[in-house]
């Protein structure tokens, strides 16, 4: 019985240091732990809110990449096809160049090829009417030289 005794003094004892211990928990829970914890909450808050608007910037910055390379192909497009528009005309224009120089050049070959014949046709008809003064011309020449040669020869 005397270690109830004993044990009972020690329990008496030990309730005011029971008690100011509690007090001093609850002191600290109301006054620390729950400061620490709504702090903790909020900033838990902040960072899901923070993440959660990075995620929605990430987003849009891809949403205007993609837009910023969607016109950036179409403008590469639009470039190309106009390239190919005035590289098409160039080379139109150089067929139709071509096609004229040789419409010109073909109409010359056939303009000189007329003029040479023409020419021809008259230098012949000029030999044809001179053939038989010429051939007179010759038989005088040539019976002149035998007489001359004839009356020094005798």
């Amino acid at each position: 019985m005397d270690i109830l005794h004993s044990l009972g003094q020690l329990f008496l004892g030990s309730v005011p240091t029971i008690i100011i211990v509690l007090l001093f928990y609850l002191f600290l829970r109301s006054v620390f732990f729950t400061p620490i914890q709504r702090a903790m909450a909020e900033r838990e808050a902040r960072i899901d809110g923070a993440r959660a608007e990075a995620a929605a910037v990430e987003a849009e910055a891809k949403h205007e990449m993609d837009s910023y390379h969607e016109a950036l192909r179409q403008a590469r497009a639009t470039i190309f096809a106009e390239q190919e528009a005035v590289r098409r005309e160039a080379l139109e224009n150089r067929a139709k160049l071509l096609k004229a120089m040789r419409t010109r050049a073909q109409e010359e070959v056939l303009a000189g090829t007329k003029r040479i014949e023409a020419e021809l046709e008259a230098a012949r008809a000029q030999v044809e009417r001179d053939v038989p003064a010429l051939a007179g011309d010759i038989v005088r020449v040539i019976l002149e030289k035998r007489s001359s040669l004839g009356g020094v020869a005798r």
